[in-house]
């Protein structure tokens, strides 16, 4: 999963090493709630979370069709760090990529960020068997911030304010995995170290230039997954979507199309329920059930420059195993390698209950 991050890393940064941009830093303090997802975290919030947030971020002025489209976004790198003023969980760092993204003239931005995490104190059988959230060490964390921001208020300090959900997962890689979302309010300062620059607003192409006839796609998705219950075993997962998409504009396409789940962590979990539960007990289960899966989804693909995000939303229609519920969630960044053939990293979920982190690749035809 490390090796899958820092090539995400590699392509954000490849795409905008030619550009020179003006820069700007900033700094936040936070504070928040740990949101309650499940009964089974109760033990874990006992007080209110507080922090930091330090970001580097490049302005855009349009040089590229697409920081016109999105009325130029900001991009950069964060660090920020989160004490959850509990024994057992600890603190968490997190490192991760964002964009920032502007609206109502440029007072209101909203971050979208994709990163590693590193907690403190991770699951341990003997010395931290509460913690139930984090089963490794390293984990994924993204982070969405809202915020009113003004630049330049004293010289070139400004101020910012404003509200950040940030999750810390390790996408069901080992178990425990329960997971930890964390609202908080957030107030600090930006820095600007160069002058504004003139933005160009004169370069779009035609709309018309981006309508395609439907296509068609193939996605190969893996990647390690673990049962809910630690010590099961990691296994292989094998997750094969075919889907057709619309383009319906420059940031926009529309998705329809079917997933395949061969997820072999559920062959161990489906021998566990079958010897923990005798015959007659609701929760029993055949050791030989079937543990493939078979959904039908609906999604949506923002498109940005070579990199763009995909959400989709899914249900099972072919689920032999009661295990978690019939909807299920994907987010992911995708990475166009050529036209029509793409890389990308997404996480798939049961609402708030991460099930595997996957690593993808896929051809458009």
């Amino acid at each position: 999963m490390k090796k899958i991050l820092l090539f995400f890393c590699f392509c954000f940064f490849f795409s905008f090493s030619q550009e020179k941009a003006a820069t700007y830093f900033d700094v936040q303090l936070f504070r928040g709630t740990v949101y309650k997802h499940s009964n089974d975290i109760s033990h874990l919030i006992t007080g209110h979370p507080d922090g930091f947030l330090i970001s580097y971020n490049w302005k855009t002025f349009g040089k590229k069709e697409w920081q016109q489209v999105y009325n130029y976004p900001d991009y950069g790198v964060s660090y920020h760090y989160l004490d959850f003023k509990n024994q057992y969980l600890g603190v968490n760092h997190a490192v991760g990529l964002h964009y920032n993204f502007y609206f109502f003239k440029r007072h209101l931005m909203f971050r979208i960020s994709q990163g590693i995490g590193l907690t403190s104190s991770p699951y341990d059988k003997v010395t931290n068997n509460k913690n139930n959230a984090f089963g490794t060490k390293i984990m994924d964390n993204n982070y969405f911030l809202l915020q009113y921001k003004k630049e330049n208020i004293i010289e070139k300090i400004g101020l910012q304010a404003g509200f950040m959900l940030t999750h810390f997962s390790n996408g069901r890689f080992k178990a425990p995995n329960k997971g930890i979302n964390t609202f908080t309010f957030n107030v600090g300062l930006n820095y600007n170290f160069e002058k504004e620059q003139d933005y160009i607003v004169d370069s779009l192409p035609s709309k018309t230039s981006y309508k395609e006839k439907i296509k068609y796609n193939l996605a190969f998705r893996t990647g390690i997954s673990e049962g809910p219950v630690p010590h099961l075993g990691q296994r292989q997962f094998y997750h094969i979507g075919l889907y057709a998409d619309k383009r319906i504009g420059r940031k926009s396409a529309l998705q329809l199309g079917t997933d395949v789940f061969f997820s072999r962590y559920l062959q161990d979990y489906i021998k566990f329920v079958s010897v923990a539960f005798p015959v007659g007990h609701e929760s029993y289960t055949h050791p030989d059930t079937d543990y493939k899966r078979v959904g039908l989804f609906v999604g949506h693909e923002l498109f940005i420059s070579k990199l763009s995000i995909e959400t989709q939303v899914g249900y099972y229609v072919y689920k032999p195993f009661d295990y978690e519920i019939d909807y299920y969630q994907r987010v992911g960044i995708k990475y166009y390698l050529y036209k029509n053939l793409f890389t990308g990293v997404g996480l798939k979920t049961h609402v708030g209950r991460a099930e595997a982190i996957e690593a993808t690749v896929g051809i458009r035809f």
